[in-house]
């Protein structure tokens, strides 16, 4: 029986694209780059914050206009990460039903600690997570399970007991290397093939459908 239901958020729970790709675009703007396209930016983000800039400023690899476009894209994005950021629908709802069941629940992001409380008391403002990570400095980025495994000895439950739930590969990756199951979100910002070709264990098209999956 699942216990504990960790989530990813950009992509997962929340839709945040636009924000990171205004915050990022912004940071090409002050080094005197080009910028891009906000279909460009599902494949960007997933890594944290020093692999989006990469991937924004690829095949430029000066570490000066690294530092530019980081440091323009921390600047407006400290001012600006919930302008445009909402929740992907029924996630609520599923929230509401995961209370109501007495499973708990988590998050865990590759985004910068600083910002996960804020967006999450945005959109679930209603909501109790048991934990709710982002990057912190003691621990990797996903697909290092460090941080997963932290927060599910902190819970207190087994892991047999808990799922983990993601839009990349890079989610999946993370809960494999935990030893855990992983469940894919199509909604998200890569869509279910890249989750099957990862070995999500499960794939849903709706967040309510992970009810289904846990009454299994």
């Amino acid at each position: 029986m699942i216990k504990l239901v960790i989530f990813d958020l950009d992509g997962t729970l929340a839709n945040t694209l636009e924000d990171l790709a205004d915050a990022t675009n912004y940071g090409l703007k002050k080094a005197g780059m080009a910028t891009h396209s906000l279909e460009k930016y599902n494949k960007f983000v997933g890594s944290g914050i020093d692999n989006l800039v990469k991937r924004a400023i690829y095949p430029e690899t000066d570490t000066r206009l690294f530092d530019i476009v980081k440091s323009g894209f921390n600047e407006y994005y400290s001012a600006h990460s919930i302008d445009k950021t909402k929740a992907y629908n029924t996630t609520e709802e599923l929230l509401d039903k995961l209370d109501m069941q007495r499973i708990l629940t988590a998050v865990l992001s590759n985004k910068p600690n600083e910002f996960v409380g804020e967006i999450l008391r945005k959109i679930f403002p209603d909501h109790r997570f048991s934990c709710a990570w982002g990057k912190k400095p003691e621990f990797s980025v996903k697909p290092n399970p460090d941080a997963l495994n932290a927060i599910i000895r902190e819970v207190g439950v087994n892991k047999e007991q808990c799922l983990y739930v993601g839009d990349s590969d890079v989610d999946c990756f993370t809960a494999q290397n935990a030893g855990i199951k992983c469940c894919g979100v199509s909604w998200g910002f890569r869509g279910k093939d890249e989750l099957l070709n990862a070995g999500a264990d499960f794939v849903i098209d709706d967040a309510l459908q992970l009810l289904e999956i846990l009454e299994k």
